[in-house]
């Protein structure tokens, strides 16, 4: 999981709900404090995660001149979702919502990124209409399933949440990391209040997701906006080489943050935030002149 180092937004962010047609989700929203506004960003989380991974990123995107809108998807932390019913967290349903946040942030379009499990529902949004996407950047998000070694550790976590409730799962996944050597980071008090909110029945359908999901870029490539391919230069989800690959498949940008693993936005946000910056800086504005005024 990413681990913030804070749950506290920066100075000129603010935690709001993103109210659409599809309901309200939990959101953090910043901007410049002043000059013109390039373009807005829709900001998706990944498995087990929360709009607070892309709290060290907000500031600097401000500074560059971007409106950042980070969510809480359906089930995850402060967006209340279903606990039990998995059928609420279908690939089709999230997809609706991430359409439905975009729709309410228009009617420019939005630079879209989702990282890891956010990827995949990113690019399942962009198959089912590109039209509201300026551009879409997977991050640390790769072609299809996760590798052999994560999706063992996946199912390992889904077994635990079959047989314990949240807060045994919880204690038996920090004595894991512990005992890997796993250096502590971010405030253990919010990061469990984070996982104790989270729907059961997320986790569970989105690591069914992470496991079985076909290779789905033949289905983007003809209809993806530009794209950015971002990742650290390591990631145990998706090795590196396969995310390279992914990005010639889609004649992608290609950006490798060096120091950084499976979540540079918390490992390297500085590094991270410039170079989606730089990306959306190139990315043609198609907003009409009643929209760019």
């Amino acid at each position: 999981m990413s681990r913030p180092e804070t749950f506290t937004p920066p100075p000129g962010t603010y935690a709001r709900p993103l109210s659409t047609a599809r309901g309200d989700f939990a959101a953090l929203v910043g901007g410049p404090a002043s000059g013109p506004v390039r373009g807005t960003a829709l900001l998706l989380p990944g498995f087990t995660g929360s709009k607070e991974d892309f709290i060290a990123l907000l500031r600097p995107l401000a500074d560059a001149g971007y409106r950042t809108v980070a969510v809480d998807g359906r089930g995850q932390h402060e967006t209340p979702g279903p606990r039990e019913d998995e059928s609420a967290y279908a690939r089709a349903e999230l997809a609706g919502d991430v359409l439905a946040q975009a729709a309410a942030l228009g009617p420019a379009p939005v630079h879209l990124l989702g990282h890891s499990f956010g990827g995949l529902v990113a690019r399942t949004a962009v198959v089912t209409d590109p039209a509201p996407f300026a551009s879409l950047t997977l991050m640390a998000s790769g072609p299809a399933a996760v590798s052999a070694s994560q999706q063992q550790r996946v199912t390992l976590l889904r077994d635990a949440l079959g047989a314990f409730d949240m807060a045994q799962v919880w204690e038996a996944l920090q004595a894991f990391e512990a005992a890997a050597g796993a250096v502590p980071r971010g405030d253990e008090e919010d990061l469990r209040r984070r996982w104790m909110n989270t729907s059961p029945a997320q986790l569970l359908a989105a690591g069914r997701q992470l496991c079985d999901e076909p290779d789905g870029i033949d289905a983007l490539a003809p209809v993806a906006p530009p794209t950015h391919v971002l990742s650290g230069e390591e990631d145990e989800a998706w090795p590196v080489p396969l995310l390279d690959a992914m990005a010639a498949r889609l004649s992608a940008a290609r950006t490798v943050i060096a120091g950084a693993g499976h979540s540079p936005n918390t490992d390297r946000p500085l590094e991270t935030s410039a170079a989606l910056a730089a990306f959306w800086d190139g990315v043609p504005d198609r907003r009409t002149d009643d929209h760019a005024a």
